[in-house]
């Protein structure tokens, strides 16, 4: 029977640093601690752990490396997604103007094509996501990355052709 007190009480702190080290913020490196404890009593239901720190070093390693990427990822779609930097800060009042309809008319003409076309056009497009990144994260070819593209511009082309000559 695992003594899990003494465990957490002699391994806890070197595990702890590891994963602020990492992160460099304390509510972080308290989730990834807890995550690599529990990471770390499943991983001795299976198998018999000789070392407990070389164990739960390496678990919040890659629990404090998945926290990071998590946030690179969140911190780009959140950049790019920020509709409200289209509008240039030196940019006059009727191009700020021009700007925001422009926007409102991109998000009415994207809930026009089909989920997945508006889906792929704004990863790549919007978010500035790479075809590799938005394949492997919609679990799609390469290929089908680049024909979606191409077709949802070409939608979004028309449509907002034709919201332009209804306005005019």
């Amino acid at each position: 029977m695992i003594n899990w007190d003494l465990v957490m009480q002699s391994e806890g702190p070197a595990v702890w640093r590891c994963s602020r080290r990492i992160l460099g913020n304390d509510s972080d490196a308290d989730e990834c601690f807890q995550e690599a404890f529990l990471d770390a009593v499943n991983f001795s239901r299976r198998q018999t752990v000789t070392n407990w720190r070389a164990l739960l070093i390496r678990l919040a390693t890659a629990r404090s490396i998945d926290r990071l990427r998590q946030r690179s990822r969140h911190e780009r779609r959140e950049q790019a997604t920020d509709w409200n930097q289209l509008a240039n800060s030196n940019a006059s009042p009727p191009q700020m103007a021009q700007a925001a309809e422009l926007s409102q008319r991109l998000r009415a003409a994207l809930v026009k094509i089909s989920p997945r076309q508006a889906e792929v056009f704004c990863l790549t497009c919007l978010d500035g996501w790479s075809y590799a990144e938005t394949a492997e994260h919609l679990g799609i070819s390469l290929d089908s990355v680049g024909v979606t593209v191409h077709r949802a511009r070409s939608q979004l082309r028309q449509l907002l052709a034709c919201m332009n000559e209804v306005s005019s």
